[in-house]
């Protein structure tokens, strides 16, 4: 069936129906048009389109049709333009004629724009409740081995001890400003279009504020024009998808390296690496560069639609059809990138001993010998140069920072004294970072803590 066509002495051409067809992947979006529908049909009701009966009567219809639609084989052999026109006939089949009557000053343009939002607000949820599991998960693996220590890096180069935990907290950190994202993607496709009509607003005295609370929206839409034309809010969610995705391809790309023979750092488990098929050897981290591979579709979808809604006309356009497919994927995929993720950050094994030699065996400890140097009165300059100077004689010496004794510092500058021989240690240099924010074992501890109960916060506030 279609819902237009009076204007129109024959149909359109077969190859073009197929071209413009969405059921195909709209139908997704199936719950969405059957909640905001049977929304719809109690404002038709506050306004005498339909009686008390006939809503009850389309009330029971959409609950059937809810309960049926679990079933994907509902759809088997559907053939309509889109999941609205599915969505009528199957209205008709249980409820009759009266379901001609649910279309009442109601356009598609505002329909979609609702049954989308509807959409992206559930999915948003879902994903943020992944990313509450990949914080937890962090949280976990940092005190699986709370006092390991291991080299952080700049450059890719070794430059400064940090706590294991540390290192976990910094990927809660962004990924919370992820989670973050996505609330704000919520509050904007929180707004209600219904009432709006194509483009001017409604012909009917709606009551949108009734249709808004019947739907959960918090608010309803300022203008006409706007709610029927933009799709910002699906920019939302692809921007917060893509942040997300790339936050997971960086700690990807760091366990691909610590977990290689090179680095030594970690143990991926079975769970998440496979073999080769040829080399019996192999044990190699497909997880983790699936998920980083991954990051390209999410960012490829972001593209797309900004593509999309470039340079439209106001109002509703058909281009505007094509805005679901990049939601519909980068949904599906940053929901399985961070469901993979989690499960790779559980199953992992840390090698404590093997990442505190690295931080030992390299001078991750001279920015805190230089500092230490200009708290007792050096000038830092000379105090980088004095400690520069020890890192280098180090390398002519083939030394490493734990073979030097006291009288062999002192000779190289007598501005070294037997404290100062002590944070040649990596983990003694640890306490050189007490700020709030830093590495200090007692800052670690509390930002732990602190995490925990932003993570509880972040639950209870979904």
């Amino acid at each position: 069936m279609k819902l237009w066509g009076g204007r129109f002495e024959t149909g359109p051409a077969e190859l073009f129906e197929q071209f413009s067809e969405s059921l195909s992947f709209d139908q997704r979006m199936f719950e969405a048009d059957v909640v905001g529908s049977r929304a719809f049909a109690s404002a038709l009701e506050r306004v005498g389109v339909l009686s008390a009966e006939e809503r009850s009567s389309i009330h029971e219809a959409f609950d059937r049709m809810l309960e049926k639609g679990a079933d994907p084989a509902y759809f088997d052999g559907a053939d309509d333009e889109d999941i609205h026109t599915f969505v009528i006939r199957k209205l008709e089949e249980e409820a009759g004629d009266v379901a001609g009557k649910i279309h009442t000053g109601r356009s598609r343009n505002e329909q979609v724009s609702t049954d989308f939002r509807l959409w992206i607000k559930k999915e948003i949820r879902a994903v943020q409740g992944r990313l509450t599991q990949v914080m937890e998960s962090l949280l976990e693996c940092g005190l699986r081995a709370p006092d390991a220590l291991l080299p952080g890096y700049t450059h890719l180069r070794r430059a400064q001890g940090v706590l294991w935990p540390h290192y976990c907290l910094a990927y809660f950190e962004m990924f919370a400003r992820d989670w973050e994202r996505f609330e704000d993607a919520y509050r904007r496709a929180d707004v209600l279009p219904l009432g709006s009509g194509a483009l001017a607003g409604s012909g009917f005295p709606f009551d949108r504020e009734a249709i808004a609370r019947d739907l959960g929206f918090s608010k309803i839409s300022a203008n006409s024009l706007d709610v029927t034309a933009d799709r910002d809010f699906g920019l939302d969610f692809l921007y917060a998808a893509s942040t997300a995705a790339l936050h997971v391809s960086r700690i990807a790309e760091d366990w691909i390296l610590y977990s290689s023979e090179e680095f030594g750092f970690l143990d991926l488990g079975d769970e998440v690496t496979t073999g080769s098929s040829l080399m019996p050897q192999k044990r190699n981290p497909d997880s983790l560069e699936l998920v980083r591979g991954k990051t390209g579709r999410v960012i490829g979808s972001l593209n797309a639609l900004m593509v999309i809604v470039k340079g439209l006309p106001l109002a509703y356009n058909r281009d505007m059809q094509e805005d679901k497919p990049p939601v519909f994927d980068a949904a599906d995929t940053i929901n399985g990138v961070l469901d993979v993720l989690a499960l790779t950050i559980d199953t992992a094994t840390l090698r404590p001993a093997a990442t505190e030699k690295a931080a030992d065996d390299s001078w991750t400890s001279a920015t805190a010998l230089a500092e230490f140097l200009a708290r007792s009165g050096v000038p830092f300059h000379r105090a980088h140069q004095v400690v520069g100077g020890l890192v280098l004689e180090s390398v002519k010496q083939g030394k490493k920072p734990a073979d030097w004794t006291l009288a062999q510092l002192q000779e190289i500058a007598p501005e070294f004294n037997a404290e100062a021989a002590e944070l040649l240690g990596a983990r003694r240099a640890l306490s050189n970072h007490t700020p709030p924010g830093g590495t200090a074992p007692e800052r670690v501890a509390e930002a732990t803590e602190a995490a925990r109960g932003r993570l509880v916060e972040m639950r209870a506030g979904r």
